[in-house]
C-alpha cells in the first residue's frame, strides 16, 4: 500500500530543513575558524571582516530577494538561491588567502539572501493565518537546531577530511535540497498533485485580480519601526553565531573538539526558544484576538530576558556558569523569533515577501556591524566579554522599540493609494 502523506505538512518540512541547512552553511566557518586564521595567518580583525563578508549582499538582496520572492513564485527563487550559496560553500574549500575568503563568503550571502523573505512568502499560502507564529518558529528552530549541530559536525568533517573537506561536504547538501525542492513544491497550493479539499480550506485566500506593484513608501512606513527591533535582536545573534566557538577556545585554552561541545550546548538552548516563542504568540492570538499584545508580549519578554540572562558573565568567569548564561540568553532571545517573523504577515499578507525583507535587513545589517566591532574590540582589548556587554545595551534598546510596532493594523492596497495621493473611488 502506498503513503501517501499531505502536502502542507511536507512542504513545511522542507522549508525546516532549508533553514536548518542555510544556517550551517552560514555559521560553519566560526567553527572552522580556528583553523582557517592558522592556515592562512589571520587576526581576529580580518577574521570578522571574513564574517562580515556574508551580510553586504545578505543585506542587499533582503528587500530585492523578497520582492524577487512575490514576484516569481518561491519554486524558482528558492530553487536558484539553493544553487548559488551551494557553490559559494563548495567553493570555499578552495581558497588561499584573504582576499578569496571573503568572496566566497560574499557569494554565500548573495544565495541566502532572499532564502527568508521568500519562505515568508511560501507560508503565507501554505500556512493557516492561526500557525503563521507556530510555523515561523518551527523553521527558525530548525535554523538553530544547524547553530547547534553544526560545531561537533563541522569539527567531526575537519578531523576527518581537514576544514577544506567540510565545505565540500557541506554544499553538496545544499545542491540536493535544492533539486528537491524545485521537483515537490508549487506556488500555487491547488496545483500540487497532493493537496487535499481538507487542506485548501484551511488555507488563508489567494488575492484576487492582478498582481499590483508594491507600494514601497507606504509599506516601509508602516515597517520601519520592525526594522531596528529586528537589528538589536541580530546584533546579539551574529554575536553568537559567528564568535562562540572561538570565545571558548580562546578564552578558556579549549581544543576544537570542546569548544565545540560547549557552542553547540548552548546553541541547542535556541532551538528550543524558538518553537516556545512561536507557540506562545499563536496561544496568546488564539485567546484574546489581541494580535499586538500577542506579538509584542513574547518579543519584550524575549528581550529582558536575553538581557538578565547575560548580566552574570560579567562578574562570574567560571566556564559551566558562563554556559549556562550564555544558554539561558540565547533561549530568551530565540523566543523573539517566532512573533517577529510573524509580524510581516500580520501587516502587509499581500506583500509578505517584500516585507519581511524589509525587516531582515536588521539583522543583516547587524551581522555587518557585528562581527567587525567585535573583532577590533577583541583585538583592541583582549577581553572576549566586552562584546556581550555592548550586546546587553542593544538588548536594551530592543525591548523598548518593540513597542513602536503596531502588527495590529493590517497595510491595505487601499492606504497605499491614500498615502500615494491616489483618489480611492467609493464602492
Amino acid at each position: 500500500m502506498k503513503i501517501r502523506f499531505k502536502a502542507t505538512p511536507v512542504v513545511l518540512a522542507m522549508l525546516c530543513a532549508m533553514y536548518f541547512i542555510t544556517y550551517v552553511d552560514r555559521v560553519n566557518i566560526g567553527t572552522a575558524a580556528s583553523e582557517i586564521q592558522k592556515e592562512l595567518g589571520l587576526s581576529n580583525t580580518q577574521l570578522g571582516l571574513v564574517f562580515s563578508a556574508f551580510a553586504y549582499p545578505y543585506l542587499l538582496f533582503q528587500v530585492i530577494g523578497g520582492w524577487v520572492g512575490d514576484h516569481f513564485g518561491p519554486r524558482k527563487t528558492l530553487f536558484w538561491c539553493g544553487m548559488i550559496w551551494a557553490v559559494a560553500t563548495i567553493s570555499t574549500g578552495f581558497v588561499h588567502g584573504l582576499v578569496a575568503l571573503f568572496v566566497a563568503r560574499f557569494a554565500l550571502g548573495f544565495g541566502e539572501g532572499a532564502t527568508f523573505p521568500t519562505a515568508t512568502r511560501a507560508m503565507q499560502y501554505w500556512t493557516p493565518a492561526n500557525r503563521r507564529g507556530f510555523a515561523q518558529g518551527l523553521t527558525h528552530s530548525f535554523a538553530r537546531l544547524g547553530n547547534a549541530v553544526t560545531p561537533p559536525v563541522v569539527a567531526l568533517l575537519i578531523l576527518w577530511l581537514t576544514w577544506r573537506g567540510a565545505f565540500v561536504v557541506l554544499g553538496l547538501v545544499s545542491l540536493v535540497w535544492g533539486v528537491i525542492w524545485v521537483w515537490y513544491f508549487r506556488n500555487e497550493p491547488k496545483d500540487h498533485a497532493s493537496i487535499t479539499q481538507a487542506e485548501l480550506a484551511a488555507l488563508p485566500p489567494r488575492p484576487s485580480g492582478e498582481r499590483s506593484r508594491v507600494p514601497w513608501g507606504p509599506l516601509f512606513g508602516r515597517m520601519w519601526p520592525v526594522t531596528p527591533t529586528y537589528f538589536c535582536y541580530g546584533w546579539s545573534l551574529w554575536l553568537y553565531l559567528n564568535w562562540l566557538p572561538l570565545f571558548f577556545k580562546n578564552n578558556y585554552k579549549l581544543d576544537i573538539k570542546n569548544s565545540a561541545l560547549f557552542a553547540s550546548g548552548v546553541f541547542f538552548a535556541g532551538v528550543i526558544g524558538d518553537s516556545v516563542g512561536g507557540v506562545i504568540s499563536d496561544k496568546i492570538l488564539d485567546r484574546t484576538g489581541n494580535v499586538r499584545f500577542a506579538r509584542l508580549s513574547v518579543t519584550v519578554t524575549g528581550f529582558a530576558g536575553a538581557l538578565l540572562s547575560l548580566f552574570p558573565i560579567l562578574f562570574v568567569h567560571d566556564i559551566t556558569i558562563v554556559a549556562l548564561c550564555l544558554s539561558a540568553g540565547f533561549f530568551c532571545a530565540e523566543l523573539v523569533i517566532g512573533p517577529m517573523w510573524s509580524i510581516p504577515m500580520d501587516i502587509a499578507p499581500k506583500y509578505s515577501g517584500t516585507a519581511s525583507g524589509l525587516m531582515n535587513t536588521g539583522s543583516a545589517f547587524a551581522a555587518i556591524v557585528s562581527p567587525l566591532v567585535a573583532g577590533f574590540v577583541i583585538d583592541a582589548t583582549g577581553n572576549w566579554y566586552l562584546p556581550f556587554l555592548m550586546s546587553m545595551g542593544l538588548l536594551l534598546l530592543g525591548g523598548f522599540s518593540a513597542f513602536l510596532m503596531h502588527p495590529e493594523r493590517p497595510f491595505a492596497d487601499a492606504e497605499a493609494r491614500l498615502s500615494t495621493g491616489q483618489v480611492v473611488a467609493a464602492e
